[in-house]
């Protein structure tokens, strides 16, 4: 596959992310296929799921695939699967039993747009659909069915309750208390780092990575992991409701220690600086072919939204 973010030598972020995004959203459309299904159900995942998200999590599947070989049609539906479980995650973290968040990715959330059940129902069928899709690969591509079982298994682990899901459980419980720096790290290593590790890790074991490699992203994932939770925090705190979809301010009014309440923002700043170093370190084995992720690891560091 022809690189367009690569362009006489510079490689342009933005054009990348793009062709990313043109290899996941048909496919996402597609696996929706709501012109066949037009159920309210239906509407309310392609509402949340559709939207002007980042892809981050699909479009470091896809880059830590070409670190290592190529993308294959495996690993597209692979971090399709992912964007289902991260949207998931989205719509039930806005509950009003949750964050209660009005706005979500620039549109209103899926709960104000539709209604709570319907909310809660979404989210639960793109979770099932995720794992559908997962499974798919090894009857629609060319994939070796051990490397789609342990694809399967990396999500799983991450995305259940000894990941994601404790990792917002702990979020919820840690409101109104002031956790010191290493509960909050260990805390956002569940509830954020984990699908960013199992996103880089199934790109991974898709295109044949050995244990080096594997390592090598992993240490890379979980860098960048915390430096996105960590600008996550500033945003809150500095961030231009406009550019960024969502209210700011949140994390202060419902009293939930974060980087910039613990560090104060520059350090916190200099902190995910810090984590994004580490993680440029960690891929300089694929030379040439870390270029995709490190150009991401400065994306979460400068971040608008």
């Amino acid at each position: 596959m022809n690189n367009s973010g690569q362009e006489q030598g510079k490689f342009d972020l933005k054009a990348y992310l793009e062709e990313k995004r043109l290899l996941v959203d048909p496919r996402l459309a597609a696996i929706l296929d709501c012109s066949r299904v037009d159920t309210r159900l239906c509407r309310a995942m392609t509402h949340s799921l559709m939207g002007s998200g980042k892809r981050l999590r699909p479009v470091l599947c896809m880059a830590a695939a070409e670190a290592v070989g190529r993308i294959s049609d495996a690993v597209v539906q692979a971090a399709c699967a992912l964007e289902m479980i991260h949207t998931y995650s989205l719509i039930h973290d806005d509950l009003p039993a949750m964050d209660n968040d009005a706005l979500r990715r620039g549109r209103p959330t899926c709960h104000v747009e539709f209604d709570e059940t319907t909310a809660i129902l979404a989210g639960d069928a793109l979770l099932t659909l995720a794992f559908q899709t997962l499974a798919d690969c090894a009857e629609d591509t060319d994939a070796d069915p051990a490397a789609v079982l342990r694809a399967i298994k990396i999500i799983s682990d991450a995305a259940g309750y000894r990941g994601m899901i404790e990792g917002q459980m702990q979020d919820m419980e840690a409101e109104g208390k002031n956790l010191s720096v290493e509960p909050l790290k260990k805390m956002h290593a569940l509830k954020t780092g984990a699908l960013i590790r199992a996103s880089a890790a199934c790109g991974a074991v898709l295109a044949g990575a050995d244990q080096k490699q594997r390592s090598a992203l992993l240490e890379y994932a979980d860098n960048i992991g915390l430096a996105f939770q960590v600008t996550d925090d500033i945003l809150n705190v500095n961030g231009d409701p406009e550019k960024m979809g969502k209210a700011s301010g949140t994390d202060l009014k419902r009293g939930k220690s974060t980087y910039p309440s613990l560090m104060g923002t520059e350090q916190a700043f200099n902190y995910a600086e810090n984590l994004v170093n580490n993680a440029l370190q960690a891929v300089r084995i694929f030379d040439n072919k870390a270029q995709p992720l490190a150009e991401l690891a400065g994306y979460i560091l400068k971040r608008e939204r």
